[in-house]
């Protein structure tokens, strides 16, 4: 039998204390199947040109998902994010290259599809995808970034990527080409709390401070703002977005 999840969930963004536009974007949903999708997205371009890029993404993506379909199969699953995840993508670059006020506009991305006991995960970009279990924090995703490159390849260390000055520089971005590359990652889900959140909040928070607000007794729809009052707190200096889920299987 298909698993229902029922849950409660969570999604704010905020210009932070240094930027005037907001460029990023959080949505949490469940669909009449029970199930359940979280999307992040952080607008790049300037002259509020990534606040219409990532609009775009979550418009055309949350709108798609009351009417997918359930399917039992992962690989039905991933080829339904998988399209709606490039539908978007080809509408962002149309309308950039259509329209020279928009050049150059893009988003990153990050979606968790929870179902049938598991979850899908899509990034592209350095927005990210952590899980909470037991207290401890875990990042499940990966940052398509210079400098996570230059981590993989061993020249330079977790902790001098902190400080890099090409620390911000993207690999991959939604809309800055006609084709897409997507990351995508496959897990057993066991009902973890999950946050997707911009790089405006990680680079602000330590680790240990976000996993003790989300292990926090608050109800969930309040602790996207503490995270966001927490990121201020330390500078507030980007964008900030959350989306947060907490389930149990039933």
């Amino acid at each position: 039998m298909a698993t229902k999840y029922r849950g409660s969930y969570g999604y704010k963004v905020h210009e932070g204390k240094v930027r005037k536009n907001n460029e990023d974007q959080a949505s949490v949903l469940m669909n009449p199947d029970g199930e359940v999708l979280l999307v992040v997205c952080d607008g790049m371009g300037g002259q509020q040109k990534g606040d219409v890029a990532s609009r775009m993404a979550i418009d055309i993506i949350t709108k798609a998902f009351p009417s997918k379909k359930k399917h039992f199969f992962a690989g039905s699953d991933i080829a339904w994010l998988t399209k709606i995840a490039k539908k978007a993508n080809a509408a962002i670059y149309e309308t950039a290259d259509k329209n020279p006020r928009y050049k150059g506009m893009g988003t990153t991305l990050v979606a968790a599809l929870i179902s049938n006991k598991r979850m899908i995960v899509v990034s592209v970009g350095d927005s990210r995808a952590y899980s909470l279990k037991e207290g401890q924090i875990k990042q499940i995703t990966e940052d398509q970034t210079y400098v996570q490159m230059l981590i993989n390849t061993g020249k330079i260390t977790q902790e001098e990527a902190l400080t890099h000055p090409k620390r911000h520089v993207l690999l991959n971005a939604m809309g800055i080409y006609p084709s897409l590359s997507l990351d995508i990652k496959q897990f057993k889900y066991r009902g973890e709390t999950i946050l997707l959140c911009t790089d405006g909040l990680y680079n602000q928070v330590p680790s240990d401070e976000i996993a003790a607000i989300l292990s926090s007794d608050e109800r969930v729809d309040q602790k996207p703002i503490s995270l966001i009052v927490a990121a201020n707190a330390h500078g507030g200096s980007d964008n900030i977005g959350v989306a947060i889920w907490e389930t149990e299987a039933q």
